[in-house]
């Protein structure tokens, strides 16, 4: 028996020009900058052209950097239907950044996407690099923004987010005693977490980046299409399955996505999926919107600013 109900669906990230300044280590080579560019007004017709060709609506995680380097091929986006979503300006790394630093990108993307969106704002995040701040949460909550695509405690199921787990680090000056302690858990919270998976994400195998050591770039793309595949398979076959409903959160980039090989690529992935019964190509808010209405948040847990339970 197939899977009751899978929702799958892209991420796009669009990186680009950002990502070699926040993320990538070539903010000082023009060829690297060269290669966001093509991100941004090459790549991003190409996925759209795709999307359109299949019929399906997609979440676009856009940086500002992005949004304001990329008017035209952004409002595209934007026209074509597809949801959008928060992803930082320049692809900063929030562990790196003060807590008013975080805030005041946040604050300024929030309200760029905002009117860039025609005064809707967005309700989902991924932070960039997939590296999420011990006040990251609070931050999204306080925002009032709904779910977040970083945290990997589940691969096909979604959850919400606890606001600050904490851990002790090993000090081999110190006596053992002092870091023999558990993982303390923090407090269950109303932001939903759609899960991200590095081996559901098309840039560390397909994307090669000088500074990286585990850098690829050349892997073949059918490695990864088999990779989906298989992942997906194990979700969907009655012998494996270990839930009858999942989700399935794709993350690409129109840096890697948009590239020949990887576009023919896409398209066999997803005329694959296709073949299965109970399927729904869907953006990253309906997965959201649907494990709501499942599952409720513990009493008591901090919500969204102004989040209304419909």
């Amino acid at each position: 028996m197939p899977a009751k109900r899978v929702l799958i669906g892209f991420g796009v990230d669009v990186d680009a020009v950002a990502g070699w300044l926040g993320s990538y280590g070539g903010e000082d080579s023009p060829s690297d900058i060269a290669r966001g560019m093509y991100a941004g007004e090459v790549g991003v017709p190409r996925l759209l052209k795709l999307f359109k060709k299949y019929d399906m609506k997609t979440t676009w995680f856009i940086p500002g950097h992005s949004l304001e380097t990329f008017p035209e091929e952004m409002a595209a986006v934007r026209d074509a239907g597809h949801e959008i979503g928060l992803h930082g300006y320049s692809h900063e790394n929030p562990i790196s950044m003060s807590l008013e630093q975080q805030r005041d990108i946040l604050d300024h993307t929030f309200k760029l996407l905002t009117e860039f969106n025609h005064g809707k704002p967005p309700i989902g995040s991924v932070a960039p690099w997939w590296e999420t701040s011990k006040e990251g949460v609070d931050l999204l909550l306080e925002k009032g923004v709904q779910y977040d695509h970083s945290g990997m405690a589940h691969d096909c199921q979604a959850y919400y987010m606890r606001d600050e787990d904490s851990w002790t680090k090993i000090d081999y000056k110190a006596e053992a005693t002092t870091w023999m302690k558990p993982l303390r858990k923090g407090r269950e919270t109303g932001l939903v977490q759609i899960p991200a998976n590095w081996y559901l994400d098309d840039l560390p195998p397909m994307m090669f980046i000088k500074s990286s050591p585990n850098s690829h770039g050349w892997v073949n793309s059918r490695d990864v299409e088999q990779l989906w595949k298989d992942t997906f398979t194990y979700y969907y076959c009655d012998l494996h399955r270990e839930e009858t409903e999942f989700i399935f959160p794709i993350t690409i980039h129109p840096d890697v996505s948009g590239r020949p090989h990887v576009i023919l690529m896409l398209e066999r992935f997803i005329e694959w999926v296709n073949t299965h019964d109970n399927v729904h190509w869907v953006e990253m808010a309906e997965m959201a919107k649907e494990f709501r209405a499942k599952v409720k948040p513990v009493e008591g847990a901090k919500m969204p600013r102004g989040f209304v339970d419909a």
